[in-house]
């Protein structure tokens, strides 16, 4: 008899985590081992519990980032839990976030059940999922890169909307200020303005960040 899947959530919402519970229960070949209410619970979790696949929200209220916490999972070697992306945001910096710190698939919350069972098989397999939206969005980053903004592009101007000066920037994500200035004259290159505002609102505009 095959074993079931081991099934770890993290999310920060109960409601949410109830939500996803139901969802999962009575699912042949699933086994929810365990929940987290933030990053570190669930890094910690991760390694105590050994699952086969992490549902992980995004925002984690206080504590790390969910691409944070999903980077620690993945980093610990070939016999890591697969991380599923479970969130309700599609920006292209959380996408990119994401799929750089090594998440196996990306889907947002309004997916209908079946579809989260078979991205939690295919993710279990080693298998690649993303969501309509997600797929469509990282093809056209493919199809025009010089057009789209960088990882670290998407960081500074997340920060840049945050309302965070060059200094501030530069100690957020240890840059010198001179690196910082660059990237915003890559970014208004790019985005076609030519200020601070103007990159904020056309990046907001595009969805390339989240609305502040």
């Amino acid at each position: 008899m095959t074993a079931p899947i081991r099934i770890l959530l993290v999310d920060d919402h109960p409601v949410v985590r109830s939500g996803l519970r139901a969802m999962l229960a009575g699912q042949p070949g699933f086994a929810l081992v365990g929940e987290a209410a933030t990053g570190e619970e669930g890094v910690a979790e991760a390694a105590r519990l050994h699952p086969d696949v992490v549902l992980m929200d995004l925002q984690l209220g206080a504590g790390i980032h969910g691409g944070e916490a999903t980077r620690r999972i993945t980093a610990a070697g070939p016999r890591a839990p697969r991380v599923l992306v479970l969130t309700t945001f599609d920006a292209d910096s959380d996408i990119l976030a994401a799929i750089e710190a090594g998440a196996t698939g990306y889907l947002l919350k309004d997916a209908p059940p079946e579809k989260l069972h078979a991205a939690i098989r295919s993710a279990a397999a080693g298998d690649s999922t993303l969501a309509p939206s997600v797929a469509s969005r990282l093809l056209g980053r493919m199809r025009a890169p010089s057009a789209t903004l960088t990882g670290r592009e998407l960081e500074v101007l997340g920060l840049v909307a945050e309302g965070l000066s060059n200094r501030q920037i530069s100690k957020r994500l240890f840059l010198s200020e001179t690196t910082v200035k660059t990237h915003l004259v890559h970014i208004y290159a790019k985005l076609e303005v030519d200020s601070r505002t103007a990159a904020v609102a056309a990046a907001t505009r595009r969805g390339l960040i989240r609305p502040r």
